[in-house]
C-alpha cells in the first residue's frame, strides 16, 4: 500500500457518508447478522482498509449473512464510550488501544512497559505467542472476546526541539508531554526527566509555546499533527509498543452459528497481519517525508535505556502492579527485566 500523511487525514466527510446507512446487499435481502465495527481511527488508515476488506471477504464467505459495518473516526462515540457499548452489546466489534483498554482489563497494558521489546520481531513473538494468548485469558474474565491477532498501532518515538536522544542521560530534565497515564509518566521520571501530562488536543500549542520541549508518539501521529513544525529531532527509541485489540461483544459472538464464527475469526485475524505489513510501509513512507520537510532522525541504542530504568526501579515497581505471574509471562518473551 501506497499511503501518505495526505491520504492518512483525508475524508472524514467521506467516511461519515460511507457508513452512515446500512448496506443493501446484492444477496437481494437483508442480513441475518447486521454488526457495527466501531473504532478511533479515520477512514483511510490502514486499519480500516482491512477492516473493510475483512467485512467484504466475510459478507461473501457467509452468503449474505454476517454483514458487518464499520464506523471509524470514533463516530460512535469516544473510546470509553464505545468500550461501553461493546460491553453491552450496543457495538458488536470494536479495536481498541491495549493501554487504553487496561482501564477494565489492567493486564492488557502489559505489551506497553517501557523498552521491553527491541523491535518487532519480539513483538510478535510475544503477541502472537504466549503473552497475546495470556491477555486474551484476561480480557475474557471481562466478557468480551479478543481475536487471535492483534493489529499494529506502533512503537513510539521521542521528538525534541532542542537535542537528538541518544543514550539516557539525554532526557535528564527534558520538559517532556506524555498523555495521562501513571505508565507514562513513571517511565520519565525513571529517567529522571521532567514529564508533563497533557492532553493530545492541546499538545502542538504546547510544543509551539516552549511549555515543553519534547514530546513521544507513534511516527504516523508525528505526521498526523504535523509535529515536525515545532519539533527539529526525531529519536527512533521504540520505547513502548501498542496494538489494537479487535474486541467482540461475548452474547453477539455467540449468537453467531459455528461455522460464521470461524469465517469472521478468519478473516478478521488475516486483515490484522495485512494491517501489520502496511503500518511497516507506512511508517518507512512517512518518516521519509518528515525527514523531506527537515526532521532530524536518530537511532540510539536501547540496552543503557533498560539499564537505566532497572537502575531505577521502573521494572521492580510494574512488576509488582502486574503480578508475578504476568510478569513471568512478560520476560518469556523480553529476557530479564526486573
Amino acid at each position: 500500500m501506497n499511503i501518505t500523511r495526505r491520504k492518512l487525514i483525508q475524508g472524514a466527510a467521506a467516511a461519515v457518508a460511507a457508513t452512515a446507512a446500512p448496506m443493501t446487499l446484492v444477496y437481494g435481502k437483508s442480513a441475518e447478522f447486521t454488526y457495527k465495527f466501531a473504532n478511533n481511527v479515520p477512514l483511510t488508515h490502514p486499519l480500516n482498509v482491512r477492516a473493510k476488506a475483512a467485512a467484504d471477504a466475510i459478507r461473501n464467505e457467509t452468503n449474505g449473512r454476517l454483514d458487518i459495518q464499520i464506523f471509524p473516526s470514533s463516530q460512535l462515540g469516544s473510546d470509553t464510550d464505545m468500550l461501553s457499548q461493546v460491553r453491552s452489546g450496543g457495538v458488536e466489534f470494536f479495536t481498541l488501544s491495549g493501554l487504553i483498554l487496561s482501564t477494565l482489563v489492567p493486564a492488557a497494558a502489559i505489551n506497553g512497559v517501557g523498552f521491553a521489546f527491541p523491535d518487532y520481531d519480539a513483538v510478535w513473538r510475544a503477541m502472537d505467542g504466549d503473552l497475546g494468548a495470556y491477555v486474551r485469558g484476561q480480557i475474557a474474565k471481562a466478557k468480551l472476546v479478543a481475536m487471535d491477532k492483534i493489529w499494529d498501532n506502533g512503537f513510539r518515538q521521542t521528538t525534541t526541539s532542542t537535542k537528538p536522544i541518544n543514550g539516557p542521560e539525554d532526557l535528564r530534565g527534558l520538559k517532556i508531554r506524555v498523555p495521562v497515564s501513571p505508565m507514562w509518566t513513571s517511565l520519565f521520571k525513571a529517567f529522571d526527566a521532567a514529564p508533563t501530562s497533557i492532553n493530545a488536543s492541546e499538545m502542538y500549542t504546547a510544543l509551539q509555546t516552549k511549555v515543553v520541549d519534547a514530546q513521544e508518539n507513534p511516527v504516523s501521529v508525528i505526521s498526523l499533527f504535523k509535529l515536525n513544525e515545532v519539533q527539529k529531532f526525531c529519536s527512533l527509541t521504540n520505547h513502548m509498543w501498542d496494538g489494537f485489540w479487535c474486541l467482540a461483544n461475548r452474547q453477539a459472538w455467540e449468537r453467531l452459528p459455528a461455522n460464521i464464527r470461524e469465517i469472521a475469526a478468519k478473516h478478521l485475524n488475516a486483515a490484522a497481519i495485512a494491517q501489520r505489513a502496511d503500518m511497516a510501509t507506512l511508517n518507512v513512507s512517512l518518516q521519509r517525508e518528515i525527514a523531506a520537510k527537515g526532521m532530524v532522525f536518530n537511532t540510539p541504542r536501547t540496552d543503557p535505556f533498560r539499564e537505566k530504568l532497572r537502575k531505577a526501579g521502573y521494572y521492580a515497581e510494574w512488576k509488582n502492579k502486574f503480578g508475578a505471574e504476568a510478569w513471568a509471562v512478560l520476560e518469556r518473551s523480553t529476557g530479564r527485566l526486573a
